[in-house]
């Protein structure tokens, strides 16, 4: 028996035995004969970064083929402000590799992710999923290596405050339940998450706690595991609709916003990345990072300030990149360093056996831990569109091995030190900056535009409409402005303060 099989967490996994990538049409309409299921939902991200959802009550089997094969009709207009209302028709195409029962439905629901085609049945070039589907398609084709990647999705979850137990304030990482109080509602959205396909790493209480007019403001994180960037995606996809769905059960705010107030700790989306050959990641040789991984983070260096038009897409992103503080500023990249914009983190690539060192009755393991190693990258945050982020990481990452001076390029970008310190002012003097704005993102963007492009990747129309959304802030002098001004800062917090 496959043991990846054995605990999976999704309903359809466990009743075929196989992994989710191998459903076919005949499995889902069997599943759902042999259980009952009397909805089918259809789930596809739109151009506001929100899943979007198209109901079917199953009466027959034959018009359940139909929906499974033929897909349906939805007006891409109302989805993308790219098409226009006179030719908007698009086909949605159900994938039944993402097929999941649904956690909150009364009703027995299978629901899938979708896929966009136009009018004469191809793929549309501007949709969030094809977008992804081709950068890393173009990736693997330059670099014959798969392109991975997971999101640390971090959170704030909000409720009325009892009083009992306070946590101390700016303080909450790890905490432990009673001074978290939402440690079992975390849990919770876990356990519904692995049941969509999610695949966690871990969950955690964040730094951020504090207590504002009667409210309990706390920051979570769930971190997920390394998978194929596609899937990498759809898995924060869901997960970010399973969290608020939960909360509003429990009649919790939730929020995935990048400032929540001033002075307190923002919400980031750090994205862990790693290449992968023949089932081997290629990240570390002989214990130390590879030429593989320099190549791609020298790509990352390059493309950083375009990537924050991904990554970073309304104006309160750019409360939370200031400098001196834990969000990164400065195109660098180090070892277990937090102030730098890529973190190589702790990758067990010692000598000792710690398991066997912790347990004296345990012999030596034989596991190889260098499986685990990845590259982070710090700037992005809730906003993000996360189609696009990854689409324009897996770029950058494909750039690194096109660029002929890409290890003297992170060889020069190499910090290992904390740059915020005053006696490190010269090493932070000759450092790149990322963009300070919504406006100064699009300037990036439109220069670097070429290599997003590169293999039709993103498509001109989708660049375009990217640099015009941000243009439309027009918030290049916004940070400066509202300085000693928190009412002000709070009140453009409120107004994005459900994006992503």
């Amino acid at each position: 028996m496959n043991n990846e099989l054995v605990m999976n967490a999704n309903l359809l996994v466990q009743y075929f035995q196989k992994p989710a990538r191998e459903f076919t049409k005949l499995d889902i309409m069997l599943y759902i004969k042999e259980h009952g299921v009397r909805m089918v939902n259809f789930m596809y991200p739109a151009g506001d970064g929100r899943l979007k959802t198209l109901n079917f009550v199953i009466n027959n089997f034959s018009y359940l083929d139909a929906i499974l094969t033929c897909g349906e009709r939805v007006d891409g207009s109302s989805l993308f402000s790219f098409i226009e209302a006179g030719s908007s028709d698009l086909y949605v195409i159900p994938r039944f590799s993402t097929a999941f029962i649904d956690p909150f439905a009364e009703l027995p629901t299978l629901t899938m992710l979708c896929s966009f085609f136009n009018k004469d049945g191809e793929p549309l070039e501007s949709s969030p999923e094809y977008t992804l589907h081709k950068a890393s398609q173009a990736f693997t084709e330059v670099t014959g290596m798969e392109f991975q990647a997971m999101g640390e999705l971090e959170y704030y979850v909000i409720a009325p405050d009892s009083g009992m137990f306070q946590a101390t304030d700016q303080r909450g990482y790890h905490e432990s339940f009673p001074y978290a109080k939402f440690n079992e509602f975390r849990t919770q959205c876990m356990a519904y998450i692995a049941q969509t396909g999610g695949q966690i790493k871990y969950g955690h209480s964040e730094v951020g706690n504090f207590t504002l007019d009667g409210f309990i403001y706390e920051q979570n994180e769930i971190e997920f595991l390394p998978v194929r960037v596609e899937d990498a995606a759809d898995q924060l996809m869901i997960a970010k609709w399973v969290i608020r769905s939960l909360g509003y059960k429990y009649g919790y705010n939730v929020t995935f916003a990048p400032k929540i107030t001033v002075g307190k700790a923002g919400s980031g989306l750090h994205v862990h990345m790693r290449v992968v050959k023949d089932g081997q990641n290629q990240m570390l040789k002989d214990g130390v990072l590879s030429e593989t991984a320099r190549k791609a983070i020298a790509g990352m260096m390059e493309l950083a300030p375009s990537i924050t038009a991904f990554g970073n897409t309304n104006p309160t992103s750019y409360f939370r990149l200031v400098p001196h503080q834990e969000a990164p500023t400065n195109v660098c990249w180090g070892d277990r360093n937090r102030s730098v914009l890529v973190r190589v983190p702790l990758g067990w690539a010692g000598k000792s056996d710690m398991c066997t060192l912790a347990n004296p009755l345990e012999g030596d393991s034989q596991f190889d831990a260098t499986q685990r190693q990845t590259v982070e990258m710090r700037s992005p945050d809730g906003s993000a569109d996360l189609y696009q982020l990854l689409a324009g990481l897996a770029v950058a990452c494909r750039h690194g091995f096109e660029l002929e001076q890409a290890l003297d390029i992170a060889e020069k970008t190499y910090v290992n030190v904390n740059i915020h310190n005053n006696e490190n002012k010269e090493k932070l003097e000759v450092l790149k900056q990322l963009p300070d704005s919504c406006a100064a993102s699009a300037e990036c963007l439109q220069s670097q535009r070429a290599v997003f492009e590169k293999y039709n990747v993103f498509s001109p129309a989708m660049i375009d409409g990217i640099i015009r959304k941000l243009r439309s802030y027009e918030d290049a002098t916004l940070r400066a402005d509202l300085q000693e001004k928190p009412e002000e800062v709070l009140a453009l917090v409120q107004r994005y303060f459900h994006c992503g």
